[in-house]
């Protein structure tokens, strides 16, 4: 043992570290933007003051990852974020298909901790700035708890992505905090004083049943929810975790400064909360229940949002705007909630959807004040309108990956945030961020370094699209009207068929609708109506639409609501196409239909949205000529999912060994080889609490081998669940061809490619 006499001052222990980028912030937009960047060469330092990584998704808080698939009750098709949110989220459903959050958890450390560019801080708090000037930062000062140490962080660039702004705030960048009003933006959701002009935290908690008698002392600050709680009675035994995302509080105070007096506010109602369960005589059936965990920390929606050089309001939303900056989307709806959250008389959420993806331009990304500051997360430069579809963690992560390409660019061009904007820069930024697997709307990739573009590419077969599989039918009662989505080009609409059953004679409704908004999945054109008369029993329906087709789209073959009917159903399913449901999805306020009230600037529409699987069978429809050719011109025609049209190369399901060729007039070197494959982007993946009937998604190509022209073995995958395949050759090849050999994903499914891209290095 070392003795030391008594000192009057001692220091704590200093490192300095310097990097390329420094992100603030370990939630989800933070550690996508520490990966992406890392993997493109740069040296990240990642700092976050828990002791894991997630944020809102971590066991922590228990949030779960959600964005613009919006727990898949919106008109938004294949909308699931791409890139690395995209990888995280597919890599959970096939690692933890229960929602554990401890294993989330550990998927995210085990994400970062494989980059050995990235330098990681956990326990460590920023707590100053250091200026380079008025208008730039050189370096920020840390303090972990753990370890007793503080940190000088220095880099050129620097990414808050701390949800409430600590860099930003300490820098001096500018910043809103509360509601605009109505005539700032022409926002006319903007809410009053007396709706509250912040969104509230929110605390969670998690039951067991123990299968034996459990009782429960509450402690003495726990809430008479039965006396404070205006609506108690929507608590019951069966629900906890985040399906009570509305037990929240906080609006009306400092949401930065007042978050422990906060949290104790919520601490009161969650104990009061099991209190009123388990002792109120109301819940017999929770007598053997415990209450296995309650959060330590809330969490946070809403505190402050910096300016950038463009602030994203209602109108960009609802209007769906398109910006040339564009670097990323949204599709959340705009979910604002009452200011006294669960202490309010009103509705705990106010959800307004719009028709479709927004984009989010690069402008809000950096602040306008601090030059060398990136934005990430729920503090990017939108309105308070705006913020709330904006702040949900998936559009967060696609935020942080946004940024993370963009510090790649400026650290190689010596450029700050703001000087992307300029020609070429941003087309740059663009592709590289979609070569990440970055969808943004409206935009494809053209890479002039992709040697696919200049091959001659051939398959085995390719699917002739004439319906499906009549062998195997399943009949369902027509209790909700029911549609397929149908991908169409020019042409005239083939007659099609359906088998149907009727319980009595009766008259079912057949309609042919269309999206007003290109590419859109909102049925608001019907394009063709009629009644067809159904005697008793079994038939088959012909309905010749007659439609003349002028753009390549997706239509909507609807079947109206009528209880006396069942439709016949396939179990086969195809990429690019659903069936989609005119239901209710209560947990996004989906009624059926979105009843726009007078003056809010939103759209009224109906919801056709598709079912969880096992459900969501595709209907089994036939047609009397081909509707379309999924052929491989999809392959390199820049875009990596379905949007109005599959986009995918699809071999014919009768094809035993379904193939793609690739070659080329001359010999090319090849290292790398990207593949993308179908992870069903409709599917939300939410991260916790919610379980998934798969691990692998249906559509995904899990067993495929590459060759030579020689046929040659270059590189062999088993058991692929992901949906970007980045295959680096040990060696560089000398070929004039490359074959992709694969196996369909089952006997219901044939198999499918989005694209394949070829480089030298």
């Amino acid at each position: 043992m070392i003795i030391k006499d008594a000192e009057t001052k001692r220091d704590l222990k200093k490192d300095i570290i310097e990097k390329d980028l420094v992100i603030v912030g370990g939630g989800m937009s933070g550690v996508c933007g520490a990966i992406t960047a890392a993997r493109q060469g740069l040296k990240v330092l990642l700092v976050q003051d828990r002791p894991v990584l997630g944020g809102n998704a971590s066991s922590e808080v228990r949030l779960w990852i959600l964005g613009a698939t919006s727990h898949m009750g919106n008109n938004n098709r294949w909308s699931r974020e791409g890139g690395l949110i995209d990888e995280i989220l597919v890599e959970n459903t096939y690692r933890n298909p229960e929602g554990n959050p401890v294993i989330l958890d550990m998927i995210l450390l085990d994400k970062v901790k494989q980059e050995p560019n990235i330098t990681l801080l956990l326990n460590t708090a920023v707590y100053d700035v250091i200026k380079a000037d008025v208008d730039r930062i050189s370096g920020l000062k840390a303090f972990c708890s753990q370890n007793a140490t503080e940190y000088e962080l220095r880099a050129p660039l620097f990414c808050d992505a701390s949800g409430d702004g600590i860099v930003g705030f300490l820098s001096g960048a500018a910043f809103r905090m509360g509601a605009e009003t109505r005539e700032e933006f022409q926002e006319q959701m903007a809410p009053n004083i007396s709706y509250g002009e912040l969104l509230g935290h929110s605390l969670y908690f998690y039951t067991k049943d123990t299968g034996k008698p459990v009782t429960f002392h509450a402690p003495s600050f726990a809430m008479d929810v039965q006396k404070e709680i205006p609506r108690y009675k929507s608590f019951n035994a069966k629900e906890h975790g985040c399906k009570l995302w509305w037990v929240e509080y906080g609006g009306r105070l400092d949401t930065v400064h007042d978050t422990e007096q906060i949290k104790w506010e919520l601490w009161k109602v969650i104990y009061g909360v099991w209190d009123y369960i388990k002792n109120s005589g109301e819940f017999p059936e929770a007598a053997t229940y415990t209450l296995e965990w309650v959060g330590m920390i809330p969490g946070k929606r809403e505190s402050r949002r910096f300016e950038g050089d463009y602030i994203l309001s209602q109108k960009d939303l609802i209007e769906q705007r398109t910006h040339p900056d564009a670097v990323a989307y949204g599709g959340w709806s705009i979910d604002l909630h009452p200011a006294d959250g669960v202490f309010s008389e009103r509705s705990p959420c106010n959800q307004w959807h719009s028709k479709g993806l927004f984009q989010i331009p690069y402008r809000c990304l950096y602040s306008r004040s601090i030059k060398n500051l990136f934005l990430a997360g729920r503090i990017i430069s939108v309105s308070h309108v705006a913020f709330g579809a904006t702040r949900v963690m998936a559009t967060s992560a696609y935020t942080g990956q946004a940024v993370a390409v963009a510090a790649v660019l400026c650290a190689r061009l010596q450029k700050d945030p703001r000087e992307l904007l300029k020609a070429p820069y941003m087309a740059t930024l663009q592709k590289e961020l979609m070569k990440t697997g970055q969808y943004i709307p409206g935009k494809t990739l053209r890479d002039e370094e992709d040697l696919a573009l200049s091959s001659t590419i051939t398959a085995s077969s390719s699917l002739n699209f004439t319906g499906f599989d009549q062998r195997q039918l399943l009949y369902k009662p027509l209790h909700i009207s029911a549609a397929q989505l149908v991908p169409v080009t020019t042409g005239v609409l083939p007659v099609f068929r359906l088998p149907v059953k009727a319980a009595r004679a009766t008259e079912l409704i057949v309609e042919i609708r269309s999206s007003s908004r290109v590419g859109g999945f909102t049925p608001d054109q019907v394009l063709f109506h009629k009644s067809i008369f159904l005697n008793e029993g079994a038939s088959i329906i012909e309905v010749d639409p007659g439609l003349e087709v002028d753009q390549a789209q997706y239509l909507f073959l609807c079947f109206l609501k009528n209880e006396d009917v069942e439709i016949a159903y396939t179990t086969q399913r195809v990429t690019g196409l659903v069936s989609v449901f005119n239901g209710v999805n209560k947990a996004v306020s989906n009624n059926g239909k979105q009843q726009a009230p007078e003056g809010s600037g939103v759209d009224t529409f109906e919801f056709w949205c598709p079912q969880r699987r096992p459900e969501g069978q595709n209907l089994a429809l036939h047609f009397l000529e081909p509707v379309f050719t999924a052929g491989t011109d999809n392959l390199t025609n820049g875009v990596d999912r379905p949007t109005d049209q599959p986009n995918a190369w699809i071999a014919d399901p009768a094809d035993v060994h379904p193939s793609v060729s690739l070659d080329w007039s001359q010999p090319q070197q090849i290292r790398k080889i990207h593949l993308a494959f179908d992870t069903d982007f409709d599917h939300a993946m939410e991260s916790v609490l919610m379980t998934h009937p798969e691990t692998t998604m249906p559509f995904c190509v899990q067993d495929y081998r590459v060759e030579d022209e020689w046929g040659k073995l270059l590189y062999q995958k088993e058991g692929n669940f992901q949906t970007r395949n980045i295959i680096v050759l040990e060696q560089p090849v000398v070929t004039k061809q490359l074959v992709i050999r694969m196996k369909h994903p089952s006997a219901d499914v044939p198999a499918a490619l989005f694209s394949v891209r070829c480089y030298a290095e």
